[in-house]
């Protein structure tokens, strides 16, 4: 049964999403709030379902879309390097959602304005939040969203292929050299 509240809440979310931020017209601005709703109604416990994820990762990905856009315009090349400026961000700032990766690449393909960032963006991700919370208290047995609101996503500084974390390797480092300078 939980299966079903699940797949259902999904689909009520990202609809309900879509009456208030997208006319048909511009639902192709909101294609990464699908992949948000697998997060928040299928993986409610991920740090990349959090609030602090979902919100951050979304504007901020949206953001430098349209700020390449702007000054960059819409070649190839502005979007790669707007793609990998949004995951470098996301992973410093510990606010990666994967689906928000998407962002930068839809804000420059269809020439958003700084406007986008409230509508669709802002009021989209905050329709699909609102729908999860209401819903995972509707419905025995769901974990209620959100868990945790400012857990960070990743909760780790591994990035990608890092074997050891490099913070922590090069504060070591330091100690270890004033240690031995004493």
């Amino acid at each position: 049964m939980r299966l079903l509240y699940c797949v259902l809440g999904a689909g009520v979310g990202i609809g309900f999403a879509l009456h208030l931020a997208g006319p048909p017209v511009s639902v192709f601005f909101l294609a990464s709030l699908g992949g948000s709703s697998v997060f928040l109604f299928g993986l409610t416990r991920a740090p990349a379902a959090q609030p602090r994820a979902l919100f951050g990762g979304h504007l901020g990905g949206a953001a430098i879309g349209i700020a390449y856009y702007h000054i960059l315009g819409d070649a190839a090349w502005v979007y790669a390097v707007a793609q990998g400026l949004a995951l470098g961000v996301m992973l410093l700032t510990r606010t990666v959602h994967p689906p928000a990766g998407t962002n930068p690449i839809l804000m420059i393909y269809i020439h958003a304005g700084w406007s986008a960032l409230i509508l669709p963006v802002f009021i989209g991700v905050a329709a699909l939040a609102l729908c999860a919370v209401l819903w995972s208290r509707l419905f025995p047995g769901l974990v209620r969203y959100p868990v945790s609101w400012f857990e960070c996503s990743p909760s780790w500084t591994l990035w990608g292929g890092w074997d050891e974390d490099p913070v922590a390797t090069e504060t070591a480092r330091s100690l270890s050299g004033s240690a031995r300078a004493v």
